[in-house]
């Protein structure tokens, strides 16, 4: 079963997302940071499909620790730079990590069974390790718009009701749910995402 929800379409939903969701002179710039988080990470998810086809292809195992360990020591150097605390950039990162490792094994659970059709054409590896590049520092630069929020009290609460709006204005295919709050599980010191209302 093909995603409906695909990258090529997703620099378009982000900018989408960012002004249906903040058209409001009130709107806080927390919320409007926060909309841009929700949109980066969602960006991301989406090539877990794409990363899964390649290693699949490759006969690559979804965890890559040596691949780990060098975005998270980027990350850590970057953040800095950005304004961020390198322990939050990492755990956040780490987060993302594994929200993507979790659907790509899904993938891999299926293929087991049904392996895919399509094969990635070999310039893919290339071009998809870009874009999960190009994405690092756009969400340094959310994360850092986001502190103040971090400790409020109604940080997680805040979140669900960010991912809800999100949902409801994109084709969002639920298959992603799970690893979007595990992506955004570490936003607020407390941790988890809320419930609304």
């Amino acid at each position: 079963m093909k995603s409906r929800f695909r990258p090529g379409a997703c620099r378009a939903m982000v900018l989408f997302a960012v002004i249906a969701l903040c058209p409001a002179a009130h709107a806080s710039s927390d919320d409007t940071a926060l909309t841009s988080l929700i949109a980066l990470v969602s960006q991301r998810l989406a090539l877990a499909e794409p990363v899964a086809r390649l290693k699949w292809a490759s006969q690559q195992p979804v965890n890559e620790p040596q691949r780990t360990a060098s975005l998270l020591a980027e990350v850590n150097r970057r953040a800095k730079a950005n304004n961020v605390d390198p322990a939050f950039a990492r755990e956040f990162f780490q987060d993302q990590i594994e929200a993507n490792h979790s659907l790509q094994q899904a993938l891999f659970n299926t293929w087991r069974s049904t392996p895919p059709q399509e094969a990635p054409a070999p310039a893919s590896s290339a071009r998809t390790q870009a874009q999960l590049e190009q994405l690092t520092s756009p969400l340094l630069v959310s994360l850092s718009r986001l502190q103040g929020l971090r400790a409020t009290a109604d940080c997680p609460s805040r979140v669900a009701a960010g991912i809800a709006n999100w949902k409801s204005l994109t084709r969002y295919d639920t298959r992603y749910t799970e690893a979007l709050s595990q992506a955004l599980s570490h936003v607020c010191q407390t941790g988890g995402v809320g419930a609304i209302g």
